[in-house]
């Protein structure tokens, strides 16, 4: 009976490592295996480079930019010569932002100048993690990946309106912006 018992859980607990470490393919591992791979440019960064100590934020924009800790950025730029791998890049990012843990906030753009998504882990309240996600066929795709603590959706995306009057020459940013120049 008790040698029963021991197969019984020894059974459960291969069963549970198995499905468990098989959860398929997530941003960050494809983050990982991308870095070293011709065509990609990488940016781990705090999330200070992005410099708005001097700009004026609302109570709520101002907590938002403290909840964030760090951004992982992963770019791709297309050519004449990468369209194939390319293609086969932009289907692995979009069959990992499938997944359904990864909860869709908004999307907008469009075919011609290209389209982009905005996705979260987590609860809205407190997200673990803040994904957006833009392509476009004649520039390339890029994956940003904001990390921080008890972030909240809707305070981080008021601070969109301050990014878009943002100066990203003098961010300390241009090689991630020259890479799609």
């Amino acid at each position: 009976m008790i040698q029963s018992i021991k197969k019984s859980v020894a059974m459960l607990l291969l069963v549970v490592a198995f499905t468990s470490c098989d959860q398929g393919p997530t941003l960050q591992t494809y983050f990982v295996d991308s870095e070293p791979k011709t065509g990609f440019l990488s940016v781990d960064a705090p999330v200070s480079l992005l410099n708005l100590e001097d700009v004026k934020l609302t109570k709520e924009q101002e907590e938002a930019y403290e909840s964030i800790d760090k951004l992982n950025v992963l770019a791709y730029r297309v050519d004449a010569n990468n369209m194939e791998e390319y293609e086969a890049e932009l289907a692995k990012v979009t069959a990992i932002l499938k997944n359904p843990k990864y909860e869709e906030l908004m999307r907008g753009g469009n075919s011609k100048d290209g389209r982009f998504m905005v996705k979260f882990i987590g609860e809205v309240e407190n997200v673990d993690e803040l994904i957006l996600f833009g392509s476009a066929k004649d520039k390339g795709f890029i994956v940003a990946r904001v990390l921080g603590d008890d972030m909240n959706a809707g305070k981080i995306m008021s601070l969109q309106s301050v990014l878009k009057d943002m100066d990203f020459e003098n961010a300390n940013l241009s090689g991630m912006t020259d890479f799609f120049k």
